[in-house]
């Protein structure tokens, strides 16, 4: 087998991860592609209330079980499918049902601290850091937790200016000087994902 090539997308949060994706992988074939979300490794909190979970600090790299994210990537890159965890933003907790991913030749990891855990650093073959200013990645998040997430805005914006923010200025920022590519998202960026295209076909065709 192959090995796959890992491509970790790290980057603020609502900077726009996902759509860099969908641009990375739009020109792949479905099965050579898995994309895993780091969010759905948040810590399982079963044995919290409502309550507590509400002002659990999910922007800190405590709040991810990045052990079994570890455990995961290298049973894919050794050939082995695993039971993905999936994540609940609405009740703050693991779901009970699990996604059974298997290996595929591109594994891109997306999420705001993938670039944190010197672990999964060293797995990857490509890191990329997509930044957006604090005032765009502020009206997104507004938008997106108010339309699917079920939040009130009083709850959005005391949640980014207690944990989101600082947190990203402490932890996820930081990683950017671990990126091989910095993506700018406030503006096209059909050019850096090109790039990256062709760094991805010319490792496949090796």
């Amino acid at each position: 087998m192959i090995k796959p090539i890992v491509i970790a997308v790290a980057g603020g949060s609502s900077s726009g991860k996902t759509t860099v994706v969908n641009k990375i992988i739009s020109n792949f074939q479905t099965e050579k592609v898995e994309v895993i979300r780091h969010d759905d490794y948040y810590k399982d909190q079963s044995d919290k209330t409502m309550e507590e979970r509400r002002i659990v600090n999910y922007d800190h790299p405590l709040a991810l079980d990045n052990d079994l994210f570890y455990e995961h990537i290298k049973d894919l890159l050794a050939g082995k499918a695993i039971d993905k965890p999936t994540y609940d933003f609405v009740a703050l907790n693991r779901q009970k049902v699990t996604e059974k991913i298997y290996p595929a030749e591109i594994i891109i990891l997306e999420g705001i601290l993938v670039l944190e855990d010197e672990r999964i650093r060293n797995l990857a073959d490509i890191k990329i850091f997509v930044e957006a200013d604090d005032d765009t990645r502020l009206i997104r998040r507004i938008k997106r937790d108010t339309t699917e997430r079920g939040r009130t805005l009083e709850n959005v914006l005391n949640q980014y200016l207690t944990t989101v923010k600082p947190m990203h200025h402490a932890f996820v920022k930081p990683t950017k000087r671990y990126a091989d590519i910095i993506i700018p998202n406030d503006y096209s960026h059909d050019v850096a994902v090109d790039i990256i295209k062709a760094k991805i076909s010319t490792i496949l065709n090796r």
